[in-house]
């Protein structure tokens, strides 16, 4: 199995979904469709709708009912992504000016709540009780992370635990509902919607991990986005965090002056630091761990395309480069 082969496993669900998207877009106000349309097309490896229309699949749903609900996933994930771009003033996503830049900050905002509003139509349509309250949590989760990670921003003693509270609320949570989502369709024993919605957050926590090595060590044209740009919003990832434990005093003052968010970073002389203390490799061995226990949590269903894909997915996420 490889990223192609799940592609192609989920391609006509995901036309599918990409229709659904285009049809919940319009609206006669021309700024929606334009800001939806361009960040849909900007790319992404949509992996929360992926993981979605897997996990329905391989519980045995194979009606078109998991189509608009995975795009309801992909929708509260776009909202969220224009509302971090405002938070943090970022100019770059996937090698694409952001929505804020081209629009402004106000209709980024505005446009985020209409995909909002709109996901959550789409799950009153879909009538399921279950599935909203799952959405409804883990949008509330998410909002509860962000502002968290807001008030943890230059913090050059955040602790490892706090670190981690935010990036299963901000990420992992809609990876735990989007696989929980599979689960209801299904109406599934407790214990295997347990056991998929673990998945689905460890999956995140992993996909996350990796995206905070990649940005103090991959470049900008990989990534999307320019390189420390965690660091220059004043972000204390794992790669910091482990840093900050096993650096001198001396390097310890650095990495404190590089997060204070009052002068430019000077990222050269942090790199050598988190080159020194080995925290690329620290946070690469405990996303694979995250990776590992995600696959473990599959272990109860029979071998079959959708589990290969999952599984496959949960090493991808700690083996990519972008």
């Amino acid at each position: 199995m490889d990223l192609e082969s799940v592609n192609q496993l989920v391609r006509s669900d995901m036309l599918a979904v990409n229709q659904v998207i285009q049809e919940q877009l319009r609206s006669g106000v021309p700024t929606i469709p334009a800001m939806g349309t361009y960040l849909i097309n900007a790319g992404g490896k949509r992996l929360r709708p992926i993981v979605l229309l897997l996990a329905a699949r391989m519980g045995g749903e194979h009606s078109a009912r998991p189509i608009p609900l995975a795009a309801v996933v992909e929708f509260i994930h776009t909202a969220t992504l224009l509302h971090d771009d405002v938070v943090d003033g970022s100019e770059l996503r996937r090698n694409n000016a952001t929505a804020n830049q081209l629009w402004g900050n106000a209709a980024a905002v505005l446009v985020g709540d209409f995909l909002y509003a709109r996901s959550f139509e789409m799950m009153v349509a879909d009538g399921d009780m279950r599935i909203l309250a799952t959405m409804a949590e883990a949008t509330s989760v998410i909002a509860q992370g962000e502002v968290a990670q807001l008030e943890n921003a230059h913090d050059p003693d955040l602790s490892v635990a706090s670190y981690f509270s935010v990036i299963e609320a901000k990420t992992a949570k809609l990876f735990e509902a989007a696989m929980r989502i599979g689960a209801l369709i299904n109406h599934l024993d407790p214990q295997t919607e347990t056991a998929l919605a673990k998945y689905g957050s460890l999956l995140g926590i992993a996909f996350q991990l990796m995206d905070d090595a990649l940005d103090y060590s991959t470049s900008a044209e990989k990534m999307g986005k320019n390189r420390g740009d965690d660091l220059a919003d004043g972000k204390a990832t794992l790669p910091y965090i482990h840093a900050m434990q096993h650096a001198t005093p001396t390097e310890q003052a650095i990495l404190r002056t590089a997060l204070d968010g009052e002068n430019p970073a000077d990222f050269a002389a942090v790199w050598e630091i988190i080159a020194r203390t080995e925290a690329i490799d620290y946070t690469l061995r405990v996303a694979a761990e995250k990776a590992e226990q995600a696959i473990a949590c599959l272990s109860s269903f029979p071998d079959g395309p959708e589990k290969s894909a999952l599984t496959f997915l949960a090493g991808f996420a700690v083996q990519r480069d972008f």
